[in-house]
């Protein structure tokens, strides 16, 4: 496995690396991300690949389920995610966060069948971060929920919450599909497809 992660390394540098030498260059001085991306650690979801990105153009924060754990009571949060979040919006200035679930989540899984989780007691205790009710819906629709509780919880960051007040940013949830690669957004209302 190893030798094949070399082998993807020297194609990037002998055959990609040249042909973006002038991208690499600017992107040594900075990065100005358009977007950042809340997406699941899953190794089906590559949110570069599905988005068609070019390196400096995304800002991707990825951990089990896509999670965005709620702030503690004093406005503030020792997680990594939370770090992230804050620093791209509020060093970044990122106008659009993307929060993006994905079919067949094990992390939601978890989060709905709670004894599968018995063994991995660090999974639990993040997958609980969710904030999204499991009762009564079936794996898809908790995906949709956890998407929801996601972006409800982002809104009550204090660095984004500054930028929704200012119109500096718009928050998206979407869902994507691995078998199919449809991406569904929800408007407001429900998730539909994104592409028609």
């Amino acid at each position: 496995m190893v030798d094949q992660l070399i082998a993807g390394l020297t194609q990037f540098t002998n055959d990609v690396l040249p042909t973006k030498t002038e991208r690499f260059a600017e992107l040594a001085t900075g990065q100005s991300p358009h977007t950042l991306v809340i997406a699941c650690a899953d190794s089906r979801v590559d949110p570069s690949l599905l988005l068609q990105a070019e390196p400096g153009e995304l800002f991707v924060v990825r951990n089990a389920g896509n999670i965005v754990p709620a702030l503690d009571a004093d406005g503030s949060s020792e997680d990594g995610t939370a770090a992230s979040i804050e620093y791209a919006v509020a060093v970044l200035g990122v106008p659009h966060i993307v929060v993006l679930g994905h079919s067949g989540c094990g992390a939601m899984a978890g989060l709905a069948d709670p004894a599968s989780l018995e063994p991995l007691p660090s999974v639990a205790r993040w997958v609980a971060k969710s904030g999204a009710d499991p009762s009564g819906v079936d794996l898809d629709d908790l995906i949709e929920r956890n998407v929801l509780a996601q972006l409800a919880h982002l809104a009550t960051y204090p660095a984004v919450n500054a930028a929704l007040d200012n119109e500096a940013i718009s928050l998206h949830g979407w869902v994507y599909d691995i078998g199919s690669g449809a991406v569904r957004a929800h408007n407001g209302e429900a998730f539909t497809n994104i592409l028609g």
